[in-house]
């Protein structure tokens, strides 16, 4: 890729011509001072964050040399905890506080629900994850598991019929009548500012009239009622003339409930971006996002049609004054951590700029499109996800950056606000002062289960052989975790202002599964947590309206607080008796996942897919489950566990078996059986035997080098 010179820096020329043609027209930004002013913040700011770099390293070779001069002796916990604040990986907790982010949308703030993650680069995806606001619940549940029994490929009215009685349940459960069920309601109409339903002539109106909110059509013949519980909505159809709704009493075609509340656009572990090409690709998705404009093609059923943004919903609340609900999801952008750079940009030195860096000034500069139509920010603010932090100094050092972005763009202070993913076990431990570091511009602390294993496992390496990773759910330090999290939120002050996040949903052909499961994150104090799809928001969206979340909060300030020395517990075997045949199970397990996942994002530059597991069930994998399986098998490689040969082994037969279960896909490149000529396969070979040597276990590095050598070689 041809270079440009700007100043001190060398830009690939896709690059700057995507920024000054495409990003900067439209706002108030000079181009000669915009690059004037990124090169000396780049340059600043770069020194900073390789520090920052060094720092973990020293302290990871600190933690490694204790544990080893420990070998053979029993653990003394206290003793472990003075060891870690005396090397500054525990700082000192200050005073109370209260976080005071000002300008927070509502969404953020104060509408509990489900928050999807969705690939920047894929455009198609992206605009289903924004328009992800509203979905049907009729569909939800009629096209997954959560009804049994066959979907078949025309209309089944039986199923329909199970559909409908499971939906006015729903109704009746958060919606109740005063004496009778929504399944008896046979008309629907707006009486005196009230909500009337008929059962023949009887009439009925909901136990809390306050539900009603709004109408859409004539009050004696409305086309759609708006109803409200715990601030989410929910829509009900009226067409007597539908397929669905000639066969209902009500006349009722579809129940549409307010599902994905807000969607954080991933640029980071769900997409492969290693070059200038891949990183304008994103950045171009996120700028229509911005401006409102995004579109793409989209072929179903043998039809080609444009997808675009939804607009808002309008409806005529009870006094006859106008709603106007936001049509779709409040869109966050989650940028890369601290760690990558990428050859987009040359510093002075030579180096290539740090991508977090990069990502901040080029997210946000797309998004001051975002301030004139306010369609998706009504505040004024840029939402940045920032993932894989250590600790409050490199949250400080988040903070100092957007900083600078401001000052750069000529941003109101605290313009750009910040959520952190609390997944780094340094961040854990030291959340609260992370916070603090932040607290003016926070409004996200979300904990990221797999990575945080990860980085879990990569932290304790030398401390001896881990649990099998089944296990890891129901170890001491996991439950601390999820608990500790919600309680230094609470302690803060996020109840109302800010989300308290839980972890993703990972099989999206098992809703019924999630239906049972994933209303322990609401439960847990959760205002929102991650789905896989918008299907499942939909269906996760019917747990926020069956509980409370802010009543819920309340309830769990005043628990006994998490411990720290349990958070502390290390996931280790301490007399390891495992048989042979467990520990094939488990490294052909590991290293299935891990093929998997790694021969698309090699060889096909997709960073999140759904890929099917040693049972063939389909898993929504990116690169916090590569994480955790490759440091999973390292570490056992390290301690003895299994053997070099042995796992060749495993990886060359279970490479066979993701051959045989990607057969279908005319683009795929077998990496069976001339394992030596495949990238893909000697990448997730490195990333086991090699998973030792990885800053903090990250995958990236590798990767990415991997991904550069295929596109290279074409």
């Amino acid at each position: 890729m041809k270079k440009i010179s700007v100043n001190n820096l060398k830009i690939d020329e896709e690059l700057i011509k995507f920024i000054n043609e495409e990003v900067i027209p439209g706002t108030n930004i000079n181009i000669n001072n915009f690059w004037s002013s990124f090169d000396k913040a780049v340059h600043d700011l770069a020194p900073i964050n390789k520090k920052l770099l060094q720092k973990r390293d020293q302290i990871q070779k600190k933690i490694d040399a204790w544990h080893l001069s420990k070998k053979g002796s029993a653990f003394n916990k206290d003793e472990y905890f003075s060891f870690l604040k005396s090397i500054g990986y525990i700082v000192d907790e200050k005073e109370d506080f209260k976080i005071n982010t000002s300008n927070v949308d509502e969404e953020i703030s104060s509408i509990p629900g489900p928050q999807l993650v969705v690939p920047v680069d894929n455009a198609r995806y992206a605009l289903n994850a924004a328009n992800a606001r509203w979905g049907s619940l009729y569909d939800a549940v009629y096209g997954t598991d959560v009804i049994p029994g066959n979907k078949d490929k025309t209309y089944n009215a039986g199923r329909g019929k199970k559909v409908i009685d499971y939906t006015r349940e729903f109704l009746d459960d958060i919606a109740p009548l005063e004496n009778e069920s929504w399944k008896e309601i046979t008309k629907i109409e707006v009486e005196e500012n009230n909500l009337c339903l008929l059962i023949d002539k009887k009439k009925q109106s909901l136990k809390n009239k306050d539900q009603f909110s709004g109408f859409v059509g004539e009050k004696n013949n409305p086309s759609s009622i708006l109803l409200k519980n715990n601030k989410l909505h929910i829509d009900i159809i009226i067409n007597p003339n539908s397929e669905i709704g000639k066969n209902d009493k009500a006349g009722i075609s579809d129940i549409i409930i307010e599902s994905a509340i807000s969607t954080i656009i991933d640029n980071e572990d769900s997409v492969a971006a290693v070059d200038s090409k891949d990183k304008v690709k994103c950045y171009r998705n996120w700028l229509g996002l911005m401006k409102g404009d995004l579109e793409t093609e989209v072929e179903k059923n043998g039809k080609k049609f444009v997808r675009k943004l939804k607009p808002d919903r309008n409806y005529t609340a009870k006094d006859g004054s106008k709603i106007v609900l936001h049509g779709r999801a409040l869109l966050l952008n989650r940028n890369v951590g601290h760690l990558m750079t990428n050859p987009a940009i040359i510093l002075n030195d030579g180096s290539e700029i740090p991508e977090g860096i990069m990502d901040a000034f080029i997210s946000t500069l797309c998004a001051m499109h975002d301030f004139q139509n306010k369609k998706n920010s009504r505040t004024g603010s840029v939402y940045i996800v920032k993932p894989k932090m250590h600790g409050p100094e490199e949250v400080g050092f988040t903070n100092d950056l957007f900083e600078k972005v401001e000052e750069v763009l000529g941003l109101k202070k605290y313009s750009i606000k910040v959520g952190i993913m609390d997944e780094e076990r340094r961040t854990t431990v030291n959340l609260k002062e992370c916070i603090r570091k932040v607290k003016e511009r926070v409004v996200f602390i979300n904990t990221g289960f797999l990575d945080r294993t990860g980085d879990e496992m990569h932290t304790s390496f030398e401390a001896g052989p881990m649990f099998f990773k089944g296990d890891m759910k129901k170890s001491t330090w996991l439950n601390t975790y999820e608990d500790w999290n919600v309680d230094i939120g609470l302690s803060c002050g996020f109840s109302g202002k800010a989300q308290i996040g839980k972890g993703m949903w990972a099989m999206p052909d098992r809703m019924n599964d999630m239906m049972k499961q994933k209303i322990s994150h609401p439960k847990s104090g959760a205002n929102c947590a991650w789905v896989p799809s918008p299907t499942a928001a939909t269906l996760h969206a019917t747990h926020y309206h069956k509980l409370d979340v802010f009543k819920k909060q309340s309830e769990i300030k005043s628990r006994k607080k998490a411990k720290l020395e349990n958070l502390l517990a290390i996931p280790k075997a301490d007399r390891p008796n495992w048989s042979v045949d467990d520990i094939n199970k488990e490294l052909e397990n590991n290293a299935q996942g891990i093929l998997g996942y790694v021969v698309r994002w090699i060889d096909q530059g997709v960073g999140c897919s759904k890929v099917p597991d040693i049972n063939n069930v389909g898993l929504m994998e990116d690169r916090a489950t590569l994480r955790i399986s490759s440091q999973h098998m390292a570490n056992w490689l390290h301690h003895n566990i299994c053997t070099k040969d042995q796992v060749m082994k495993v990886m060359q037969k279970m490479a066979a078996t993701v051959d045989k279960q990607n057969s279908g896909d005319k683009n795929y490149l077998p990496m069976s059986p001339n394992f030596e000529k495949s990238i893909a396969f000697s990448a997730a070979c490195d990333l086991v035997f090699k998973g030792r040597e990885q800053p903090s276990g990250y995958t990236e590095p590798l990767l990415h080098k991997k991904r550069l050598e295929k596109k290279s070689s074409h």
